[in-house]
């Protein structure tokens, strides 16, 4: 499985059901994820993607939507991994805490 959208469902998959989960929709406001899962989530993403994510990386904007997860990951790995960026259709913006209401 190399699509890194699915391989992010098939694993928030393991915490909660979902059904027509868009990609901009928020995770946290749904209720599905608490802290146990933020925890194991960073961990799938540090061993899955070879990257480190750091304290300044801990802001809820960079988890609050598949999408935003994509592109934090995108932005993580930019240094070598171009196929995971043009899989990704490139670096998304992501939405600011005023946006999100």
């Amino acid at each position: 499985m190399d699509d890194p959208k699915q391989q992010l469902t098939v694993f928030l998959g393991r915490f909660f059901r979902f059904e027509n989960l868009d990609g901009d929709d928020d995770i946290f406001a749904a209720g599905f994820v608490n802290s146990l899962v933020i925890v194991q989530l960073i961990s799938f993403l540090e061993n899955n993607y070879s990257i480190t994510v750091e304290d300044e990386d801990l802001d809820i904007a960079n988890f609050r939507t598949v999408n935003q997860i994509l592109s934090f990951i995108a932005r993580k790995t930019t240094s070598g991994n171009t196929a995971l960026d043009s899989q990704l259709g490139g670096p998304k913006p992501l939405a600011s805490s005023v946006d999100a209401g």
